[in-house]
């Protein structure tokens, strides 16, 4: 017990550090103390908007989000679940153009940038273009010390990761590194860094201090 308690107390202090520094780079930022406390406070920021778009996120499945939303009567764009009268990128396109974006990041320094990597698009574009709210909800794991790290993290880590549960036939599915492939289903293929909140998007970040998704 004394061991866990320790260890929560070093995931609140890099919360903390994150979140002050987001704030002074012009986003909103929240921490939770679990699981639980991020999807309360999720679902009071979102209380006003009635349709959403949710990028590839396994952090947001996790938490039940699209499914609670859905069953609130909400519009749900998914592309992990479209309806059957939509195609992929119909699905991608309305993300972009919803009420609130909602997904993760693959990484958030302690000095207060938002580092992404995809291999479409559809998440970095309407993270800071397109809705007019978005809603990062990310677990402790994915804080890091700087950028430096952040980048670390993402190569030898989140796309790892990410690409073994997607069954891809790339490098690092199969021996978990990164080789700056070449690999048709290579899904590092755009980087974004959110040094400061976009000009025309609001976004809030809520860092949960437990680990949630890759």
């Amino acid at each position: 017990m004394k061991e866990f308690l320790i260890h929560k107390w070093v995931a609140e202090q890099k919360g903390h550090r994150a979140v002050t520094n987001l704030k002074k780079n012009d986003f909103r930022a929240h921490l939770a103390a679990n699981a639980e406390e991020g999807v309360e406070l999720f679902l009071d920021l979102v209380k006003g908007f009635t349709s959403f778009g949710f990028g590839g996120s396994a952090t947001t499945r996790q938490l039940d989000l699209p499914g609670i939303l859905e069953r609130q009567g909400k519009t749900v764009y998914d592309h992990w679940n479209p309806p059957a009268d939509a195609s992929d990128i119909e699905i991608r396109m309305k993300q972009g153009r919803s009420d609130c974006f909602v997904c993760s990041a693959n990484a958030i320094s302690e000095t207060g940038e938002i580092i992404n990597v995809d291999g479409i698009g559809n998440r970095t574009n309407a993270m800071t273009f397109g809705c007019p709210n978005v809603i990062i909800i990310a677990g402790i794991n994915k804080v890091t010390r700087d950028m430096e790290s952040a980048f670390r993290r993402i190569k030898e880590t989140a796309a790892p990761m990410r690409a073994k549960s997607l069954h891809l036939d790339t490098p690092c599915a199969k021996n978990g590194l990164c080789t700056d492939c070449h690999s048709p289903q290579r899904i590092c293929r755009i980087t974004t860094i959110l040094h400061r909140k976009p000009m025309m998007t609001d976004i809030t970040v809520i860092i949960v201090t437990d680990d949630l998704g890759y």
